[in-house]
């Protein structure tokens, strides 16, 4: 960095510092000099793809994955529009991306209308005020570095989306770069706790689990952004106690690790993992949040005054608040006191019915069977980072237990079909993991084509695609099916024609087959699983019939009728 040097520089060299190695993009002429200025030989790398939506999701999983700032850059308008449900996705989820959008230049801004624009010059800016921790328009030259830097340091101490448009004819407008910019190491603190907070809630907390004969930990999404696994770790084998996660955090604790007892989704979770929670005399739930999808469709089964809830600079110990208590902070305080460690006999439990390949009934693959076999391929090879995609393999992939330091991603809580795809792809790009992805047909119908960029970009995913010709996840409560039917794509050939390698499986061996042959090739897989149209993942139908049953009950209260005898 310089003293002085045109914005457009300025923006390559600072994202350069923040950690920053590839920008997700696509072209617009209001966009093009500061789209160039990023392609040019400095470092960076322009990653781009068919559709604005992809290229947010994209940026989305490299963010997730590589625990580095995912940058958007698209046009205004057209593209900027285009992203916004990417972006609403990634601030629902904290992640931390920074979209940079072009815009018209001082002189077009005076005519009545530039091309691209919606109600008024200012429309795209005021919207993704909505879906961002921060949105900015660089008026100022003079205080753009500054403007810069605020943004991106509140993207991160945040974790949420921000938003930064630069019109056209700022991009090679000479910029003053202030010392502290300049010689900026690239980090940003995060905000710390109250020392004498932290402190209290830490020893309330020990005072309980000293106390406590059941204890159990939720992991939670939040430790996992805050890069407190490793003390969420240390503290549960301190404790010897079982540990369950969230929807949403999946991967925050070891799948493999023998204290692991599985996902928690409320009353859809197995029995055991239930019951233990009714049990528990203590919960200690770090970084969980309550949502719908965490909870099942359901209140929460564990009562405040045995629990510990710490999330957003915040920590419950039964009815006592502490608040400016930091998660990773409040983790690690634990974790380093001396505690008393529980025997217990724990296991790992799911929804699946368990049959081996050669005691499975020959017949059509069900999606049961599907979820075994892809368990046995994750345990027979390590290393893979799984994505799931929204619909029925949002809630199957809860049964995917992952080895040897896999982790698993999916949009959790937003669920926003279309992400599994172009956001395992922007995975790889940032960790160079290979990615394995379960996507139904209808999900990958929206973004799948996406993968047919892998070959140019050197990707390998592997994609197992359940194909039972339409929106699976909503034929048990719908009384038009026909409105859930979507074309028969060849799914197979298309990998073949998209420069990657296809397989067409219609029963469990022939998925195994397939699975044990993808591993071996080094290209793009795809795995098209025909199953019959009314086959579901074990969660997915009992999670439909309730939010449908409470749905029915919640337009029930507010009719008229009801309203007027209330």
């Amino acid at each position: 960095m310089r003293s002085r040097m045109p914005l457009g520089d300025f923006l390559v060299a600072y994202l350069q510092r923040a950690g920053v190695s590839h920008i997700f993009g696509l072209p617009g002429d209001l966009v093009l000099g500061l789209f160039h200025r990023f392609g040019q030989a400095r470092g960076l790398e322009i990653v781009t793809f068919s559709h604005e939506p992809a290229v947010g999701f994209a940026a989305d999983g490299y963010a997730r994955s590589a625990r580095r700032l995912g940058v958007v850059c698209v046009t205004y308008g057209a593209g900027g529009y285009n992203v916004v449900n990417a972006v609403a996705g990634a601030y629902a989820e904290e992640v931390p991306l920074l979209v940079v959008s072009g815009g018209p230049g001082e002189a077009e801004q005076k005519l009545a209308g530039v091309h691209h624009q919606a109600k008024d010059v200012e429309g795209q800016w005021r919207v993704f005020q909505q879906v961002t921790c921060d949105a900015r328009i660089l008026r100022h030259p003079e205080r753009a570095a500054e403007e810069v830097h605020e943004l991106v340091g509140r993207i991160l101490t945040e974790s949420r989306p921000g938003y930064l448009e630069i019109h056209r004819d700022q991009v090679d407008v000479s910029i003053p770069v202030p010392p502290k910019i300049r010689d900026w190491d690239g980090t940003y603190a995060r905000t710390p706790s109250d020392p004498r907070k932290l402190r209290e809630a830490v020893a309330e907390t020990v005072g309980l689990l000293r106390e406590a004969r059941r204890p159990i930990l939720i992991g939670g999404v939040e430790a996992y952004r805050v890069g407190a696994e490793r003390d969420l770790l240390r503290l549960a084998e301190k404790l010897g106690a079982p540990v369950v996660t969230t929807v949403d955090a999946k991967g925050v604790f070891p799948m493999d690790h023998p204290q692991h007892m599985g996902v928690h989704v409320g009353p859809f979770s197995p029995k055991p993992i239930q019951k233990r929670v009714r049990e528990a005399d203590l919960v200690i739930a770090l970084g969980t949040l309550l949502t719908d999808m965490n909870l099942g469709a359901s209140k929460p089964q564990v009562r405040r005054d045995r629990s510990v809830w710490a999330i957003g600079g915040r920590v419950n110990v039964s009815f006592h608040a502490y608040t400016e208590v930091a998660l990773r902070e409040f983790v690690a305080g634990l974790a380093r006191q001396k505690l008393p460690k529980r025997r217990e006999k724990i296991e790992y439990y799911d929804n699946l019915k368990h049959t081996s390949l050669e005691g499975s009934r020959p017949g059509p693959l069900s999606i049961n069977d599907l979820l075994l076999e892809v368990n046995e391929f994750l345990a027979a090879n390590a290393g893979y980072h799984v994505f799931a995609e929204s619909g029925d393999m949002l809630f199957g992939g809860l049964e995917l237990r992952l080895r040897a330091g896999g982790l698993y991603f999916a949009q959790g809580f937003y669920a926003s079909m279309g992400f599994a795809v172009p956001a395992a792809l922007g995975a790889q790009i940032g960790t160079g993991v290979r990615p394995l992805v379960v996507t139904g047909d209808g999900a990958f119908q929206m973004t799948g084509p996406e993968i047919s960029h892998a070959p140019r970009c050197g990707l390998s995913p592997l994609v197992v695609l359940v194909n039972n010709g339409g929106w699976g996840i909503f034929r048990p409560v719908s009384p038009r099916q026909d409105l859930l039917e979507i074309p028969p794509w060849p799914y197979a050939d298309l990998a073949q024609s998209w420069g990657g390698v296809g397989f067409r499986v219609e029963t469990r061996r022939e998925l195994s087959e397939a699975l044990r042959a993808a591993h071996e090739v080094r290209d793009f897989v795809l795995i098209e699983c025909r199953v019959p149209p009314d086959e579901l993942s074990p969660i997915s139908r009992r999670y439909i019939h309730e939010s449908a049953r409470k749905g029915r009950a919640a337009a029930r209260a507010g009719s008229p009728g009801r309203r007027k005898k209330a």
